[in-house]
């Protein structure tokens, strides 16, 4: 297992689904873990309560992380309760289901502010840090959309598309810094979005949904793994291949 031991890891979107998994995943692995939340608090206390169950250390912290000044507070509240951040996960994101002739501009500014904007004002916030300390890891939470279909919409398959984009982006004028970024891919994972586009297992080879802890394992894989930038794991059960 991956030794996280005085290490500090935020998960944006922490409260549930696939960024619960990764959270305790992380205490797990002896990270101290900041879960952020936007509007679920009674879940992410829910996470950080599971996390104190072990023995582990975690803290919750609110922020719209498509607002600068709410990510820059939310950073600075995590360093004076645990410590600089030496893990992100960019988690956080929306799945606005639209057909093309519903989908309006607010939709798709919000879904490109929440799943693509969010990662750039993270990553800029904990960059600094993990340059000074010569250690990082960032970890961007994509999907099978940004290559494929999909099933939520065009805004949808932008936003994730982008992201895979400036994953590649920062881990290229990373690399010597000893920070590496890079990206998981999840495709039809048991989570409320999966269940809002109406999709079934029967298309996926293996005949089953993925499981949040699935998306986790490849996560703590890739923070575990310090030769790996720059690259997008796919996790969709044989439905595709990148």
């Amino acid at each position: 297992m991956t030794d996280l031991k005085g290490r500090v890891a935020l998960v944006t979107g922490g409260s549930r689904g696939i960024g619960r998994a990764i959270a305790i995943s992380l205490a797990e692995a002896g990270a101290a873990v900041a879960v952020n939340y936007r509007s679920r608090e009674h879940d992410a206390r829910h996470v950080v309560e599971a996390i104190h169950a072990t023995g582990g250390r975690a803290m919750p912290v609110c922020a719209d992380v498509s607002q600068s000044v709410q990510v820059h507070e939310m950073l600075a509240a995590v360093q004076r309760a645990l410590g600089p951040v030496d893990v992100l996960v960019n988690n956080a994101g929306i799945g606005l289901v639209r057909t093309v002739d519903e989908l309006t501009e607010e939709d798709f500014d919000r879904t490109i502010a929440v799943n693509l904007k969010s990662v750039f004002l993270c990553t800029q916030a904990v960059v600094p840090g993990m340059q000074t300390r010569q250690w990082g890891r960032i970890v961007n939470i994509s999907s099978g959309a940004a290559r494929g279909a999909g099933g939520v919409g065009p805004h949808y398959n932008a936003s994730k598309a982008g992201l895979e984009g400036m994953t590649r982006g920062y881990a290229a004028r990373l690399v010597k810094d000893g920070i590496t970024v890079n990206a998981v891919a999840p495709s039809l994972i048991e989570t409320d979005m999966v269940g809002a586009v109406a999709s079934s297992a029967a298309r996926i080879p293996l005949g089953r949904f993925g499981t949040p802890e699935e998306c986790a394992q490849v996560v703590m894989m890739l923070v575990g793994n310090a030769y790996m930038t720059g690259q997008t794991v796919a996790l969709s059960g044989g439905l595709s291949f990148l």
